[in-house]
């Protein structure tokens, strides 16, 4: 399901309208690097690590709509962030590639 949901969040930012190629090319080596780590996350936090790729699709989906809503994509990217905290010293790349993310995707918003 993680893989999957990775999978389904590089499709959306490959294919979509709204997000200029400098910026898709960022984020999908963003998430190039979220999946390793998310690899290594779920090996002893499984359900977190589903947490995490379940807000990075849901922003990721709210960020690339066509009719946005800034208040879904806030919504949605405070849940991805909040689902990396506690994670700052065990997983500190993890966090830093979310917030990088968070950051990239709300700038979409805009």
């Amino acid at each position: 399901m993680i893989q999957d949901d990775l999978d389904k969040i590089e499709e959306r930012l490959k294919q979509s309208a709204v997000v200029k190629e400098s910026d898709k090319a960022e984020l999908l080596t963003l998430l190039t690097t979220l999946r390793k780590e998310i690899v290594d996350l779920s090996q002893t936090h499984y359900e977190h690590a589903e947490s995490i790729v379940g807000f990075a699709k849901l922003s990721a989906h709210e960020a690339t709509r066509k009719e946005k809503s800034p208040a879904l994509l806030n919504l949605s990217i405070e849940g991805l962030t909040s689902s990396v905290q506690g994670f700052e010293i065990s997983h500190p790349r993890l966090v830093g590639i979310i917030n990088t993310f968070c950051a990239m995707l709300s700038n979409l918003g805009i």
